[in-house]
C-alpha cells in the first residue's frame, strides 16, 4: 500500500563475549520439596549447565539410568574413592554412601560451564570448605509440612517404611536452611524455576567469576 512505512530492522550489535569460569549450583531440600524436579527443568532449559552424576553404593531404581542418575558402584570402589580424594565430598545417607567424583567438576569449571549438584546439607558443608569462592547454594523449602508428604506419597518411588524414614529426617534438614545462599520456597514449581534460573543468572555476573573482565575492561581504556 502506497504510503505504508517499512518497519525499522533492529541493530544487532556486537555480541559481548567475556571469559568466565563456571560455577558450582547446589541445590538441596528435605525429600519431596522439588530440587530433583528443579534440576532436571534446568539441565533441560539451559546448554551451559550440567549435571554432576554422583556415585553411589544404593541399589538403582527402576527408573534410574546407570551414568545419567547415578553411578551405581559397591561400597569397596566407594571406599577406594574416598581413600585416594577423587571425590569431592561425600555423605552417609539412609545406609547408603554418595559422593562426588572430583575430575569431571574440575574440567566443566575450567571450561566456563556451570555444575549443578542435587545433593544435601553434608555434601554443601563439604564442598563449602573446599571450595566457597565457587559455589552458590540454594535451600528449597516445601509450603507445608503435609504437602511434602503427600507429595512423597504420589510419587510412589520408595515404601512406607522409607517414606517415614524421609518424613523423620525433614527435620534435620530443615534446621540447616540458614546455611544457604538463598531460599526459595516451592509452593508452585513454574515460579520455583524462575527463582531459581534468576539467582544463576546473577551468580554468572559476579565479577570474579568473569575471568576475561580485566582484559575487557583494559581494551575499554585503551581506546580512550
Amino acid at each position: 500500500m502506497a504510503g505504508a512505512r517499512k518497519p525499522k530492522r533492529r541493530s544487532k550489535g556486537r555480541i559481548r563475549t567475556i571469559a568466565r569460569r563456571g560455577l558450582m549450583l547446589v541445590l538441596s531440600s528435605p525429600s519431596g520439596a522439588g530440587k530433583t524436579t528443579l534440576s532436571r527443568m534446568l539441565l533441560k532449559s539451559d546448554p551451559s549447565v550440567e549435571l554432576s552424576v554422583s556415585v553411589t553404593t544404593r541399589p538403582r531404581r527402576a527408573n534410574e539410568k546407570h551414568g545419567r542418575d547415578y553411578r551405581f558402584i559397591q561400597k569397596p570402589q566407594f571406599e577406594k574413592m574416598v581413600e585416594k580424594g577423587e571425590l569431592l565430598e561425600w555423605a552417609e545417607v539412609f545406609g547408603n554412601f554418595y559422593g562426588t567424583p572430583r575430575a569431571p567438576v574440575e574440567r566443566a569449571l575450567a571450561a566456563g560451564r556451570d555444575v549443578l549438584f542435587d545433593i544435601d546439607w553434608q555434601g554443601t558443608q563439604q564442598l563449602r570448605e573446599k571450595a566457597r569462592g565457587e559455589m552458590a547454594s540454594i535451600f528449597v523449602l516445601p509450603p507445608s509440612i503435609p504437602e511434602l508428604e503427600r507429595r512423597l506419597r504420589v510419587r510412589a518411588l520408595d515404601e512406607e517404611p522409607v517414606i517415614k524414614g524421609r518424613m523423620a529426617k525433614a527435620g534435620d534438614e530443615l534446621s540447616h536452611w540458614a546455611e544457604y545462599d538463598y531460599v526459595v520456597i516451592n509452593d508452585d514449581i513454574g515460579r520455583a524455576f524462575e527463582e531459581v534460573t534468576q539467582i544463576l543468572a546473577a551468580e554468572r555476573l559476579k565479577r570474579e567469576r568473569q575471568t576475561g573482565l580485566s582484559a575487557f575492561v583494559r581494551g575499554l581504556q585503551a581506546k580512550l
